[in-house]
């Protein structure tokens, strides 16, 4: 897969901070507000907005929870156009600066609502989501490669390719990645938007 150059990321890093604030404002939310919403510090979200520091994916997840939004349609909005055909070379790539983790935006920005999304989980990695992230939303996991462990709450499911698991109710959960090799798997988000 395609690295994203440094200039490219800090694109990408005002671009998703640029939408944070669109979304935050278009609520009337002052930083404190989304803070409050998000359980993140008033001082991150800024840094954020202003494209100073890379959103990890778990911050993300917060804020988009608090938005009522998943992370894919968050990110696609501040980072794909309308149309049917979304072209493989213009699905928005996000990687997340903690973890390597790396979220590609597979479907067309539409009506639809269901967002498609394409992630590699690099080894010996894990990436914990809060609850907010899935209050409103249904959500599918398929492994196309490798072997997932998906923490969810207190279940613990070990998914190897092919295998694809339906989300239950909201819960704190962890993606984790055990084995010696990348793990590849597509998420299905369906959302009341």
């Amino acid at each position: 897969m395609k690295r994203a150059s440094d200039a490219e990321a800090r694109t990408i890093d005002a671009d998703i901070g640029a939408r944070i604030r669109a979304e935050r404002e278009s609520r009337g939310w002052s930083l404190t507000d989304l803070a409050e919403r998000a359980s993140v510090s008033r001082a991150m979200i800024h840094k954020v907005e202003r494209g100073d520091s890379s959103p990890t994916a778990n911050l993300l997840a917060k804020l988009s929870g608090a938005f009522g939004l998943s992370m894919s349609t968050l990110i696609a909005r501040a980072e794909t156009g309308q149309g049917r055909l979304l072209r493989r070379e213009d699905q928005p790539s996000w990687t997340d600066p903690q973890t390597g983790y790396v979220r590609r935006h597979v479907s067309p920005r539409s009506d639809m609502p269901l967002d498609l999304v394409r992630v590699t989980l690099p080894h010996g990695r894990e990436v914990p989501m809060p609850a907010s992230a899935y209050a409103f939303l249904r959500q599918l996991i398929w492994v196309l490669e490798g072997e997932l462990v998906f923490v969810e709450g207190a279940a613990r499911h070990e998914m190897r390719e092919g295998d694809c698991l339906e989300l239950g109710p909201p819960t704190d959960c962890v993606f984790r990645n055990e084995s010696a090799r990348p793990c590849v798997y597509a998420v299905a988000v369906l959302s009341g938007r």
